[in-house]
């Protein structure tokens, strides 16, 4: 049973979210009269009222009918605003919406504010499936959506009236238009990551994130204006068919276009229809209305071409202070069809058919238009149009080819993998970066520091069970062993297993930090003078043979201090595998991993009261200035730590404070206040868990061995 004992802050939160997007559309209808509500101008259009009907039904019949006890408002709605649901039912074609002159306006009003009052009865019981919660947030997306779409069709019900009729006062949109940049802004050729893979909204078509190859390219700063629109039309752009894609030539001799939608020249000037009514064309303002085929054809014309989405995409994730306009003005056209990403899964049962099945034979736009709400656009949405249409907001942004830029001196291989790994995890939607970053010669010094600090356990529990059990575990080593110790660090707690392994054949410290390794290395040279110490500098993630002079006694794995936990599920499973492969048949192997336990202990163990904890997190930003000639502003940035007990794990961030920017060579990044770089998580586990791990990566568990309170466990694995 479950009890609230005290108030439940997130249904006031979302109660408030609906109220405030579900506003939004009765205020756009306020000042319109029942007949420009009830009108529809074209098939691609509907009116007013249905979409205020529509919006509606999308909550009864995604949510709220999904209770076998739940009874419809009126169960005819079911039909009348239905859009294109075949699982729902009968639908009224879209074409003929405009001659259901009922339910009257007002009726349709009055279902509105009956459909609020029940999902905000629904959310009051705190809905917290992730079903639930998915279809809630799409929704509320699909009423901002459906916004947009009223002041579209709108707009186009008014161009249809000689009268050139005013459907506002005001243009309703968010904010004024940004001034220009001027030029185009260059990007390398590389392997980029798009689509939505983190934390927060999308639709099902924005996922999953993927990898993508691109060549050099350069994408205007600026979008094309309605000034260089009437350059493209003096130069004969619509009369010439040699710009034109054969099916948008076609059109443009079948529709007799001249000029974009709504322009008309009044008196040997033009004049574009807005929401305001028809007026003068202001030369400076982005152009709008304009289709994908004569998007192309002005490219082609202007000797560029259009982006792609996905360098559309990764030029808004990098570099967005280097444009104006990248949303809040016009959606423009990529050169991208509207087609599944790789792995795409549409969202289960009936909202399987939002998306999915219109991928073919639309294009994609990205960006967001003056009508998106600003809370609904994303860089990574998925705006898509047949290449014909243009009632939408729509404009273009010009691309080109670019000349591969001067490479910079050549990283040696470790700096150019911390540079791969902080530009690609920088450039996701929860940006992240491995925690094997942190052990320069700093972050190791630091680290060493951390484990003699009184609230970090780990190192202190587990060098005691370490010392208290090393017989037991060392007992099959047999002669002439090879110990492979796995991000060995100062090699201190090695020493415990080499005092209890006289005839030990040799030692191979593996580490990713040299300074750290070659250090330890001499000191164990040194203390064990008859010891075979052969270090190898490396990333235990990415495992080489070993090498071939060793003695050849059974190899032995040793990866301590619960570094397992920091590896993903996955990944760990993965490093384990690697490692029974390269310790082949026979080989043991001792696991060091930290147990789950009373989460204020644990946070205190990652967020210490002197602060080490988090000089050595800020020190991953310390290190990028200097190694990658980074600029990351470090007082920007704050320590975080937290405990997720749903993925039973210790996460470190580092929190921006403040609004901020860093770049890493030609890569810019753009952080909000309060937004995170995910540093470190470090799973705990059980003894089932250590087991389930161990067995699907093909080792046996032999024995487990845990220590008194703060539990750490040892647990020694057969290949």
């Amino acid at each position: 049973m479950n009890a609230r004992f005290e108030p439940d802050t997130r249904v006031a939160s979302d109660v408030a979210r609906f109220r405030a997007v579900r506003v939004a559309m009765a205020e756009l209808a306020k000042g319109l009269s029942s007949e420009d509500l009830s009108a529809q101008s074209m098939v691609d259009c509907s009116p007013g009222k249905w979409h205020l009907g529509h919006t509606s039904w999308f909550f009864e019949a995604m949510i709220l009918s999904a209770d076998p006890e739940y009874r419809p408002v009126d169960p005819r709605f079911q039909q009348l605003f239905n859009s294109y649901y075949e699982a729902l039912g009968e639908r009224v074609p879209r074409g003929q919406r405009g001659l259901m002159t009922r339910p009257s306006v007002d009726e349709v009003l009055a279902y509105r504010r009956e459909i609020d009052r029940r999902m905000a009865a629904w959310l009051a019981q705190g809905p917290s499936s992730g079903q639930q919660r998915y279809l809630f947030e799409l929704g509320l997306h699909h009423d901002q959506q459906h916004q947009e779409l009223f002041l579209m069709d709108m707009l186009n019900l008014m161009s249809r009236s000689p009268l050139d009729p005013a459907a506002y006062d005001v243009e309703p949109r968010g904010a004024p238009v940004q001034a220009t940049r001027g030029g185009m802004v260059a990007f390398d050729a590389g392997l980029v990551s798009i689509g939505h893979g983190g934390a927060g909204f999308a639709f099902d078509n924005e996922g999953p994130s993927h990898r993508v190859w691109l060549e050099p390219f350069a994408l205007a700063a600026d979008l094309v204006t309605n000034g260089e629109w009437i350059g493209f039309i003096e130069a004969g752009g619509y009369s010439r068919p040699d710009l034109w894609l054969s099916d948008g030539w076609a059109t443009v001799k079948a529709e007799g276009w001249t000029a974009p939608l709504y322009w008309r020249r009044d008196d040997g000037d033009w004049t574009v229809m807005s929401l305001t009514g028809r007026g003068a064309l202001d030369p400076a303002a982005p152009v709008r209305h304009i289709s994908f085929y004569e998007a192309d054809a002005y490219a082609r014309w202007a000797g560029k071409r259009l982006p792609s989405e996905a360098e559309w995409e990764h030029a808004a994730t990098t570099a967005p202070e280097g444009f104006s306009n990248l949303s809040g003005e016009v959606w423009q056209w990529t050169s991208s069809a509207y087609a599944p990403y790789p792995g795409f899964q549409p969202t289960p049962g009936t909202a399987a058919e939002y998306n999915g099945k219109f991928m073919a034979n639309q294009m994609v736009l990205r960006g967001g238009a003056f009508a998106t709400p600003s809370d609904h656009a994303r860089v990574t949405y998925r705006n898509f149009y047949y290449p014909q249409q243009r009632w939408a907001f729509m404009g273009l942004r010009l691309a080109e080819d670019a000349p591969q830029r001067a490479v910079a001196p050549t990283d040696d291989a470790q700096t150019a993998g911390f540079r791969r790994d902080m530009v690609e995890g920088l450039s996701r939607d929860q940006k992240a970066v491995p925690p094997k970053w942190f052990y320069d010669a700093e972050g190791s010094r630091l680290f060493e520091e951390i484990t003699a600090l009184p609230e970090y356990y780990p190192t202190r529990q587990e060098t005691a069970l370490l010392r208290e059990s090393a017989a037991a575990l060392t007992a099959d080593f047999g002669p002439d062993a090879v110990l492979v110790e796995f991000g060995s660090g100062a090699s201190e707690k090695t020493r415990i297993l080499l005092d209890a392994l006289p005839d030990l054949g040799a030692y191979v410290p593996l580490d990713i930090s040299e300074t750290a390794l070659l250090d330890a290395a001499t000191r164990i040279r040194a203390d064990y003078p008859g010891l075979k110490v052969q270090p190898v500098l490396g990333d235990f993630e990415h495992l080489a043979p070993l090498p071939d002079d060793l003695p050849r006694g059974r190899r032995i794995g040793f990866f301590p201090g619960s570094t397992i936990g920091n590896l993903h599920p996955d990944e760990a499973e993965r490093f384990l595998t690697a490692a029974r492969r390269m310790l082949g048949e026979g080989a043991l192997f001792i696991l060091g991993v930290d147990l789950v336990k009373d989460p204020a202990i644990l946070v205190a163990a990652y967020d210490d009261s002197q602060g080490v904890t988090a000089a050595f997190n800020r020190n991953l930003l310390v290190r990028a200035n200097a190694d990658l000639d980074a600029d990351f502003d470090l007082d920007a940035f704050t320590h975080r730590a937290v405990w997720n007990p749903e993925a039973s794990r210790m996460e470190m961030h580092l929190q921006a404070v403040t609004p901020t920017t860093a770049r890493i060579g030609d890569k810019t990044f753009r952080f909000m206040s309060g937004e995170t770089i995910h540093t470190e998580s470090s799973r705990k586990f059980t003894s089932d868990t250590v087991e389930a791990m161990a067995k699907a990566s093909s080792w046996s568990l032999v024995r487990i061995d845990m220590s008194p309170e703060p539990s750490v466990a040892l647990a020694l694995l057969r290949a």
